[in-house]
């Protein structure tokens, strides 16, 4: 890819002062080929084909970011579904199984590995029940592993049995060693639309229908987009608004996209895809909330926030598209409200509530992302925030997810902080009326009208 002289100055000033970097490079690998009727073979092959392909993962990662200057802060593995593998091995718990993957995780030196999934939107598999039952020790007895469950699709409705259950699993999840304060569910989340090619965890997953290996970069930029709008300044029109968004975006892409398929190249893998997503983090500057309030909202969570975030969104795929020949994964903005240290702010002042919030996933990327709660919730309140959201994806025909947080022995108004990417946040205070009576009849929501497209 050839690069301008001008963009590589604006690339180099982006780095250094307005937080840009690639939020992560990830090996999507599919376990197939290791399946056996022995879970303890199973979890050799499985040891032995991580170690061997993603053994160079870090060294080049690390070698092409020294090289181009550019920071690369996150490097991963998203895995095919464990669900499958661990399908044939018969076995009532799948926790050997994340063990062999931490372990894997830990040798290649990669931060995070995903792939403890299952997709259960349309019913469960008894290999799906054993998953589900063994999250809550296999995220709490492993360091790097990621679960990530599908509970609804467009076309297949919501399987609200899926949803009742995965908000049990939450509360066992955050109260199996109580003085991590939730920080398990940080490695937890359900899709409604999930996709087989996302980079960012905890939902990072390579699907059936990927190749053996690939590449997918996720990008950043929020610090970037910020600073153009503010360079812009407030008399800006929202239609200039939008073009230096997209302007902005397509320089994020193409540094982005050049990385990865130059990781590619050394590794000798398929490029797969770059995700446009503006993914924040806790440092001052780089936040989605700080964008938003530069389009001249006083604080995020205001009226008008929600169109602010749609201009957003619509203007980074937009900006990003015309600069990479792959785009996939989530592609969009990113609320992760406990990473987001303006969006963290706007939480514990009272301008953004869980309403808000909600309401804001209509239009960005995901969906109630890293969303910390009073540890006394009740699992089917927790399963009727899963099910709205589900809803919103499945109407929508976007993806939407819930990760959703617990804290064991606090209350609406008190503080956790997680450090590092995962932030701190407030407690949110959820709507102190039950959802128990509806959680519980379980069955199926239909799949809506526009799911009948062919």
């Amino acid at each position: 890819m050839w690069l301008a002289a001008d963009e590589v100055f604006d690339t180099l000033r982006m780095i250094e002062n307005e937080h840009l970097d690639v939020r992560t490079v990830t090996m999507g690998l599919s376990l197939q080929d290791c399946a056996s009727n022995s879970m303890s073979t199973t979890c050799d092959n499985v040891k032995r084909k991580i170690v061997s392909v993603g053994q160079r993962l870090v060294p080049v990662v690390e070698q092409v970011s020294q090289e181009f200057g550019v920071p690369i802060v996150n490097k991963r593995i998203a895995l095919s579904p464990l669900a499958l593998l661990g399908a044939s091995t018969g076995a009532d718990s799948y926790v050997p199984l994340a063990v062999a993957v931490d372990e894997a995780a830990k040798e290649v030196g990669v931060d995070y590995i995903g792939g403890f999934s299952a997709l259960v939107h349309k019913g469960f598999t008894r290999s799906d029940r054993t998953l589900f039952a063994s999250i809550p020790e296999a995220l709490n007895v492993t360091d790097r592993v990621c679960a990530s469950v599908s509970l609804a699709s467009t076309k297949a409705g919501i399987n609200m049995d899926a949803v009742k259950y995965f908000g049990e699993i939450v509360k066992e999840t955050a109260f199996k060693r109580p003085e991590l304060a939730g920080l398990p569910c940080c490695k937890l989340v359900c899709f409604c639309n999930m996709v087989e090619d996302n980079p960012f965890i905890a939902g990072a997953m390579h699907g059936v229908g990927e190749a053996e290996c690939s590449i997918n970069v996720g990008i950043s930029g929020p610090g970037v987009v910020n600073a153009a709008l503010r360079r812009l300044g407030p008399k800006a029109g929202l239609g200039e608004v939008a073009e230096a968004v997209k302007r902005t975006a397509f320089r994020i892409t193409r540094m982005g996209e050049l990385v990865g398929r130059e990781v590619s190249r050394r590794l000798g893998i398929n490029f797969g895809i770059l995700d446009l997503s503006l993914a924040p983090t806790p440092a001052r500057g780089d936040s989605v909330a700080d964008v938003l309030e530069a389009m001249g909202l006083e604080r995020c969570g205001t009226h008008g926030t929600t169109a602010a975030l749609a201009l957003l969104n619509d203007a980074v795929k937009k900006g990003g598209t015309m600069a990479s020949s792959s785009v996939g994964g989530l592609s969009g903005a990113f609320i992760p409200l406990s990473e987001d240290e303006e969006m963290a702010h706007c939480a514990a002042i009272g301008a953004l509530s869980l309403d808000k919030l909600e309401a804001m996933t209509c239009v960005c990327s995901v969906g109630l992302d890293m969303i910390a709660v009073p540890g006394d919730t009740p699992a089917t309140t927790i399963s009727g925030i899963v099910a709205d959201e589900m809803a919103i994806g499945m109407v929508n025909n976007k993806t939407t997810a819930v990760r959703i947080l617990p804290v064991p022995g606090k209350k609406a108004g008190e503080t956790v902080d997680y450090g590092g990417l995962l932030g701190a946040a407030t407690i949110i205070s959820l709507n102190p009326f039950s959802s128990k009576g509806f959680v519980e009849r379980g069955g199926h929501i239909p799949a809506p009208m526009q799911a009948l497209r062919n």
